[in-house]
């Protein structure tokens, strides 16, 4: 086994860190190439050296792209002329740079969070096209070399497969950024009591607002249950569509609808617990290449989920699979209205989802990093 390996993200979270750390604990040197580190309850280990490139630009697609092709340029001068003979871990940011990993000495894994060119679907490239075309074929080459591949759930094997039928995938789920959460009740949250908002039935999305998003649909509902009292709708993000969103909620006038930026990462778990519903949107186009993290984030907030995804998503399969929520296509907006009408009015299937997501978040911890090392060394 090479002595060194040299992990590659551009936009390093814990997820990351928790992985970098435990290889740590078995390489004699561990490199982390990324643009920038989010610490949140975990530091890097001391003996991890970091080289940074240009940060991750996650504004309009242009400013991605432009941003991915620089930073895949940085890593291929630091991979041939400094790290070229270790081990090599690339993770999906960018999803550029590991289509180079054929170009250097050392074995090489592959973390693939969104499944590329698959993901460029969104964004108007068509399977005929010569980008799409060309990233397949060399999807199929560097796939099958790999010395493994780590996904997260059976949907997204099956696209992998598609390329390399013989490739090692392995499935380890993620796990949440909290440590050691513990339940927070309303009467006691500070962002409920600060923003007044105790009392209140709060259904709430928190994360990306971007073309992969529908928080229109979120919209819509909200728009349904405006004659509905003590429901609030907060949409808690930033993308390059949140101003049009801000746009849709000003013109229908929904005073029940509250729009606000990220909250500081001290404030995150504080956030989370202090929504009744939580909601995850994810785009039909990307229901098998994706698994959204934050839904780990939010059992361990012990929250109920309702999803806005294909129910032949990955994401659906694990709500069900666990009984924490419920998922519906984007068009029934009347089933996701009655949905939530029921879980403000029912406590104890509220209370059953909760207990459900409670009970499913053990099966998400940070135990799951020791898995990535376990077999990449094997």
């Amino acid at each position: 086994m090479s002595s060194g390996i040299v992990f590659i993200n551009q936009a390093t979270g814990y997820l990351t860190i928790d992985i970098v750390n435990k290889f740590a604990e078995e390489f004699d040197k561990v490199v982390l190439i990324t643009g920038s580190v989010r610490i949140q309850e975990t530091n890097l280990v001391p003996k991890v050296i970091v080289e940074y490139i240009n940060k991750y630009n996650r504004g309009n697609n242009l400013k991605k792209a432009i941003s991915w092709i620089i930073g895949t340029c940085r890593i291929f001068v630091l991979l041939r002329f400094r790290y070229n003979s270790f081990d090599k871990f690339y993770v999906s940011v960018p999803p550029t740079a590991y289509l180079m990993a054929t170009w250097f000495r050392g074995k090489y894994a592959i973390l693939i969070y969104d499944l590329y060119p698959e993901a460029l679907k969104v964004n108007g490239f068509i399977e005929k096209g010569p980008i799409y075309k060309w990233w397949s074929r060399r999807n199929s080459k560097i796939f099958g070399k790999a010395h493994k591949i780590y996904t997260l759930s059976e949907k997204m094997v099956s696209g992998i497969l598609r390329y390399s039928p013989c490739s090692d995938v392995q499935i380890i789920p993620n796990w949440s950024a909290f440590l050691n959460p513990q339940p927070i009740r309303k009467e006691d949250n500070i962002i409920l009591k600060r923003e007044r908002l105790t009392g209140k039935f709060i259904v709430q999305y928190s994360g990306n607002i971007g073309v992969t998003h529908n928080v229109e649909t979120l919209i819509e509902v909200a728009d349904r249950l405006k004659t509905e009292k003590g429901i609030i709708f907060q949409i808690i993000g930033r993308g390059e569509r949140f101003n049009e969103i801000s746009r849709l909620v000003t013109e229908k006038k929904l005073t029940n609808c509250r729009l606000l930026p990220f909250r500081d990462d001290g404030e995150l778990y504080e956030s989370l617990c202090a929504a009744d519903l939580a909601v995850i949107i994810l785009n039909d186009s990307t229901q098998d290449i994706s698994v959204p993290s934050k839904l780990y984030n939010l059992m361990a907030a012990r929250l109920p989920v309702m999803a806005i995804a294909s129910e032949k998503s990955g994401l659906a399969e694990i709500i069900a699979k666990h009984q924490i929520g419920r998922t519906f296509e984007k068009n029934n907006l009347h089933e996701m209205c009655d949905f939530i009408l029921e879980m403000k009015n029912n406590y104890i299937l509220r209370n059953d989802y909760l207990l459900n997501s409670r009970e499913a978040s053990l099966y998400y911890t940070r135990a799951n990093a020791n898995r990535y090392l376990s077999t990449f060394t094997e």
